[in-house]
This record gives C-alpha cells, structure tokens and sequence, in this order.
C-alpha cells in the first residue's frame, strides 16, 4: 500500500506542474482532465502525508520513552500510544481513499421509472417513487430536469424520464436501479385488501458528446404528432420526435416539448447515456443487457426494495436494511437508505482481494 501512496504522490505533483503550465492553461481540454486528477487525489495525498508526519511523531515518541524517566516517561508513554492509534485510523482512511473510484462519479444521472406489475397501482407507485426522489433532490441541492413523461388514466406514469444534475449524484442515486415493490391498498380496490405492485427504475450516467461517438447514418429518426395531453400546439405539429440507433436497436422518443428540435435534444442525451452504459459493459446488446441486470422484467420476485404501507416499512432486500419510517423515505428522507448502501458498497470493495 505504501509504494502504490509513494506513487500517487509523484503523480500528483507531476498534475500540480502540469496545472501551472502554461500550454496545459491554454488547452481547455487537457485543464479540465488534469483538474479533475488534482482533485481527486487531493484527499489521498493530504491522508497519505499526515500518516507520514505522524509517524515521525512516533518514532521521536519512541527514542523520547526509550531515554526518560518519571513524569517525562509518562508522557511520552502517552504520545506513543495517542500516534499509534492516529496512525492505525489513518491507515484505514487510506484503505477506504485507495478504492478505485467509480468511473461515473461526478456526472449528472437520467433516472426513468416505469409502472410495471400491478397496473393503474404501479403507475400511481412510479409517479410516488418520482416525487421522492424529486424530494431527495431538492434536500441535496440538485436539480432536476424532466425529460419526458407518459401519465396514465389516474394520473400516474406509465413513464417518466428525468435529469438529476449533481457533482454527488450519481455515487447516492446509482444504488436506486432495480424493481421497486409497494404493498398497500390501492385507490382502485374498494375491498379495502392489500396489494402488492411494482415499478422499476434505470439509473444510467449522462454522458458528454465526445465521449460516444454517434455516427448520423446509425440513426433513424422519425417524427409524429404529440399524443395526450398537452398545450396549445403539443398536439397539432409533428414535434414528437423517436431516434433509433440501428446497431443496438436502441430506441428514445420524447414530446414533451412543443417544439421538434428540444424534444430531438433530450432524445438524444437520453440515447448518449444508454450508449456510454453499453460501452461500459462492453455489450453489443446494449440497453437490453443492462435494464435486465437492473430493473429484469419488472416482476415482483425481482424486488430491490419493498415498501409497506400498512407496517409503514421500508426494506432493501441487498442488505437486508428495514426502516419503519416509510412516509419520512417517500418525502425525501432517504439518507439511511443511500448511507448504508454506500458502506455496504465499500465493505464489499475492502473484502475483494486485490487484483
């Protein structure tokens, strides 16, 4: 660990000499990635020199004990225990700070939710789970752009397609793709029995232009008037738009804008982003791999996390978390759910032996 720390630092202050270059300040491109490692390894070699200080205190701890007696001794006894147990906490941190970071840290996410078993009730649920994580959002301080919408009859979503913009977003918000189960009594049932549906949700990194590259002659696009309601002039032009990226079969449609270029320009961030995840799992299936490894076919067996009204409970089946503050998670307050996903993630990532 210590001669990969030892090698860290020297690429950090290599990016240091490179951010005051002044053919580097020139070049926005080169700028922005050398920021971005100077930041990112910022926390580790500021850890890493702290470990190394105190263990000079230590050492000179020990010669100190080694030497004195009475009162002096004491102290020194002290020290040597107080930098023994700052090093062994450093020491952890650095483990934690050398966890290969995600790729996608630092980037916005598209979120889309569906309803999917349970019918109008698991539309209603998809439209819930939205205003959740709308909730969550605001108390982070991300904002949240909707791309498309499909309401249903009762005014749930047979889909919804949004952009949480967030330099954190996507290390909270990754833990949320899979299937969403609800159990409760629907607006529909006037038995007053308890139902069990379900939703599923796909998190997918945004990505940047540059990093996939879309060649015009794989898209097909087509255009055709809005469905649904809308305002003056939704319906009556061809603004809806549907891209399809031929070599995946990838398909987007958005009309929620009135006009043809913005609901083209969604389309196409939403297709960024599905391609980008394809590249990452380096399957020519693209989406289709990656919604089954999340969200599956949207059964209720291949639950995440459930939901109960009745008990006010919420459960994520991964790692076995149980909340009894259901109204509190669906208004926003889901810090103990993401927190402990997170740890559980680290845990995992420390146990893995290294490669």
């Amino acid at each position: 660990m210590l001669e990969r720390l030892e090698d860290l630092v020297g690429e950090y202050e290599a990016v240091e000499a490179e951010l005051a270059d002044p053919a580097v300040l020139s070049d926005q491109a080169r700028l922005r990635a050398a920021s971005k490692r100077h930041k990112d390894l910022s926390p580790i070699v500021q850890a890493y020199r702290r470990y190394l200080a105190r263990q000079a205190d230590l050492e000179a701890a020990r010669e100190l004990l080694a030497e004195a007696s009475g009162d002096e001794r004491t102290l020194a006894r002290e020290e040597v225990h107080a930098a023994e147990e700052e090093l062994a906490e450093l020491e952890e941190q650095l483990k934690v700070l050398l966890i290969p970071a995600d790729p996608d840290d630092g980037r916005n996410v598209i979120v889309e939710i569906r309803g999917a078993e349970g019918g109008e009730e698991a539309n209603l649920f998809a439209r819930d789970l939205f205003q959740m994580y709308q909730a969550y959002a605001a108390r982070m301080g991300w904002p949240v752009e909707v791309l498309s919408t499909d309401v249903s009859d009762l005014g749930g979503f047979n889909q919804v397609v949004f952009l949480v913009k967030g330099d954190n977003a996507w290390s909270h918000l990754k833990f949320e793709g899979g299937t969403h189960r609800v159990q409760r009594v629907p607006v529909t049932e006037s038995s007053g029995r308890i139902h069990t549906s379900a939703a599923t949700v796909l998190v997918l990194p945004e990505a940047d232009e540059v990093e996939v590259d879309i060649d015009p002659n794989d898209l097909q696009i087509d255009v055709y008037r809005a469905s649904g309601p809308g305002g003056q002039g939704v319906n009556t032009t061809d603004s809806a738009v549907r891209i399809t990226h031929k070599p995946t079969g990838i398909t987007v449609a958005m009309q929620d804008e009135r006009s043809q270029l913005q609901n083209r320009a969604r389309a196409m961030t939403v297709l960024r982003a599905r391609l980008l995840r394809a590249k990452q799992d380096e399957q020519a299936a693209a989406m289709s791999a990656e919604r089954r490894a999340q969200v599956g076919g949207g059964g209720r067996g291949e639950k995440i996390r459930t939901y109960n009204y009745k008990e006010n409970r919420v459960s994520d089946h991964r790692i076995g978390l149980t909340l009894y503050k259901l109204q509190l998670i669906l208004a926003g307050d889901l810090d103990e759910v993401v927190e402990s996903l997170m740890a559980a993630e680290r845990a995992r990532q420390l146990a893995a032996p290294e490669a």
